[in-house]
């Protein structure tokens, strides 16, 4: 039995909560068991200078922790002068990931700016960003198409995100904290609408993992990813699912 009571091929409880912030063309409350994290979507009708007069678009993501967000408080990035360098790497991770859902070349030029701020965390904050900002993406996507800014449609595919492990020699889905201490092996599954891989992280924290042990993990994400799927489609309106492909 699991830490909260859920079987090994279990995903935590997902609810997704759009429209969370007043500003942004696109915002969703994304909650995974007890990780939750607030996800933005922001237009700025500039690019980056090395898109500048190509005609292109971006997509980048900033991710945060909230200082309590954990049970022992962290600092925040801006009393150490720089971003702390796990925030670095998951918000590089965060729009690898989105990008390859949009066509960059049909959003024009102009930048969406992803931002995920973690408010509580307990496992799972990356996969949840990700998962989340497709949906907040697709949001901003469609009123900028309603707003007649972007003439085709650029989506895609779905993109969500699942953590995964080996934990004392069980196979298991969606890690929270607990868990994923635990670990031996710790994965974070990344794949499109097609089941196409976007992205794998995976590492034995302790010893090595066998092909075989690789193939189930893959497998065990891929269902667990169709359920995310499912609760992206759930909150999106009649206009959103009509840019899915």
């Amino acid at each position: 039995m699991r830490t909260d009571g859920r079987s090994l091929n279990e995903t935590r409880k997902v609810k997704i909560t759009r429209d969370f912030t007043k500003y942004a063309k696109g915002s969703i409350l994304i909650e995974t068991g007890e990780t939750k994290v607030i996800v933005t979507a922001s237009v700025d009708e500039k690019v980056p200078p090395f898109k500048k007069d190509s005609g292109t678009g971006w997509i980048t993501a900033e991710y945060s922790m909230l200082p309590s967000a954990t049970a022992e408080r962290n600092s925040r990035d801006i009393q150490k002068l720089k971003l702390n360098g796990r925030s670095a790497e998951i918000q590089r991770l965060i729009g690898r990931c989105i990008r390859a859902g949009f066509d960059m070349d049909k959003i024009g030029e102009r930048t969406i700016q992803i931002d995920c701020d973690v408010i509580q965390a307990d496992g799972g904050t990356r996969t949840a960003s990700i998962t989340g900002a497709f949906v907040a993406t697709v949001i901003a996507i469609a009123k900028l198409m309603d707003e007649g800014l972007i003439k085709e449609n650029p989506v895609k595919s779905q993109i969500a995100a699942v953590s995964l492990g080996k934990v004392g020699g069980e196979i298991m889905t969606d890690l929270c904290y607990e868990e994923d201490c635990r670990a031996d092996v710790d994965m974070n599954l990344i794949l499109d609408g097609d089941e196409n891989i976007v992205e794998i992280q995976g590492a034995a924290e302790h010893g090595t993992y066998k092909k075989a042990e690789l193939d189930a993990l893959f497998e065990l994400g891929a269902a667990s990813i169709r359920k995310l799927f499912e609760a992206q489609r759930a909150v999106m309106t009649e206009n959103e699912l009509s840019l899915l492909k």
